[in-house]
């Protein structure tokens, strides 16, 4: 029960929701999370690595940076919990403004400029 009780605590910062509403579409490099957030590369990761260590996000290194995406939690409750976010974080407003600065930002960032 406390597994499951540390992964919802990992939910109650209004940051690491929106990072996970960032990630919901696949893998990001922290800068690319970082520009997306306008926020600072150890805040982030801060916050990314609570997330990973509550089993809600995975990464990978590549070269100096650290590739980021949504993990399969093994609690079956958990699993619900990060589709039903998956699927209705859409609607709000703030979430809306990082995945247009996040588009805008992939959309003039340079081929393979992280890594």
């Amino acid at each position: 029960m406390d597994s499951l009780s540390d992964g919802f605590k990992a939910l109650a910062d209004p940051n690491r929701l929106r990072l996970i509403g960032l990630l919901r579409d696949g893998e990001l490099c922290v800068c690319d999370l970082m520009t997306a957030l306008e926020m600072p590369q150890s805040t982030v990761s801060r916050h990314l690595s609570y997330l990973k260590k509550e089993r809600w996000v995975s990464g990978r290194r590549c070269g100096k940076w650290m590739y980021y995406k949504l993990a399969t939690p093994r609690e079956s409750l958990l699993v619900k919990v990060l589709d039903v976010l998956r699927h209705d974080m859409g609607q709000y407003e703030i979430l809306l403004r990082d995945q247009a600065k996040l588009r805008q930002h992939l959309q003039a960032k340079p081929l393979n400029s992280c890594g």
